[in-house]
């Protein structure tokens, strides 16, 4: 089956799980654990920030970004395509007794204008608008990336009315292969940041959150309190080591593969798409007629799988495992469907 539902299906290489078998561990509980220790600074480093904190997923990463930026009672706004709003089982109000306030902007990316506009005033009858949050990339955007103009934008408007600015990076990586932005000016805008690595990346487990000292010595014990304190966990952030050292720049031809995939897509009248939407590694696109659940068990039925992202809509997502010869047969099935 060539798996295009998701950028997390990877699975360790051969080279990467040597490394993880190598890796000198201890209990990361403790603080001893020197590979995980080592990377967590690297990574702060990487991306400008003060330090990092190794955690199982990137749901807990934005949850611990979530609490240590916010007291009860406080509203985060975000895009309502964001995955903290849509995917985290509510999780904002239940760990941290927060609202979400969605905004409709554009492929996922909230703008100044909009941003502003629904930022509240502080009387007692008012949650009181706490954090900014963006998705970058944006995966129910199908991939969209935020400019650094952008970003500088929204990063102001938050020093401006005295609020954090979050950055949900599961995609980071994406971002930074599609517009060369570097990853340390991320750290210049954002107050925490969450990076994952068990995407495109490959790891299999593995996110961090980025933020102040401050607010990581918070995070270690909220991560302690909500069972994500691991031991030996050098182990698997070798194998995010490992990811970032050598699958980040297999990204590139992963976002060629799924701009031919448009490309054919469009080709195709059964099919629907604005070509101008791929920017990285996600194809979002529409049937013309008939119901993406049935149009995706005839793809299966030739040995590929997507997945529904609505009635009449289909997400593809490549990764490094899905190679050149994949690519064909996948783009003979989509060129010759209907």
């Amino acid at each position: 089956m060539i798996d295009l539902r998701s950028d997390t299906v990877t699975k360790p290489t051969p080279e990467m799980l040597k490394f993880m078998t190598e890796a000198e561990v201890g209990d990361d509980v403790f603080a001893s654990d020197p590979t995980v220790n080592a990377f967590e600074k690297r990574m702060a480093e990487m991306f400008g920030m003060e330090a990092g904190l190794f955690v199982p997923s990137g749901t807990m990463s934005n949850q611990l970004c979530v609490s240590v930026l916010t007291q009860p009672g406080d509203e985060i706004i975000i895009d309502e395509l964001g995955h903290i709003f849509n995917y985290e089982s509510g999780a904002a109000a239940h760990l941290s007794s927060v609202q979400i306030r969605p905004v409709k902007g554009n492929r996922g990316k909230i703008n100044r204008e909009q941003t502003e506009a629904a930022i509240r005033t502080y009387n007692d009858w008012d949650p009181h608008t706490r954090v900014i949050a963006v998705e970058n990339t944006t995966n129910k955007g199908g991939g969209a990336c935020y400019s650094k103009e952008e970003l500088i934008e929204l990063s102001n408007l938050a020093d401006e009315h005295d609020l954090y600015f979050h950055l949900d990076g599961a995609r980071i990586w994406n971002a930074m292969t599609a517009t060369g932005i570097e990853p340390e000016f991320y750290g210049s805008v954002a107050d925490t940041i969450s990076i994952c690595f068990s995407k495109g990346l490959g790891a299999p487990v593995g996110s961090m959150m980025l933020a102040s000292k401050e607010h990581i010595k918070k995070a270690r014990r909220l991560r302690k309190m909500w069972g994500g304190g691991m031991r030996q966990v050098g182990l698997l952030a070798a194998a995010a080591d490992y990811a970032v050292e050598n699958h980040l720049p297999l990204m590139e031809e992963d976002h060629k593969r799924a701009m031919q995939l448009a490309e054919a897509v469009s080709g195709n009248p059964a099919f629907e798409i604005n070509i101008d939407t791929v920017e990285t590694n996600i194809v979002i696109f529409d049937t013309a007629d008939e119901a993406a659940v049935d149009v995706l068990k005839k793809f299966e039925e030739q040995g590929i799988a997507m997945i529904p992202f609505g009635p009449k809509t289909i997400r593809a997502t490549f990764h490094f495992q899905v190679g050149d010869e994949d690519l064909e047969k996948v783009l003979d099935v989509v060129r010759s469907y209907g």
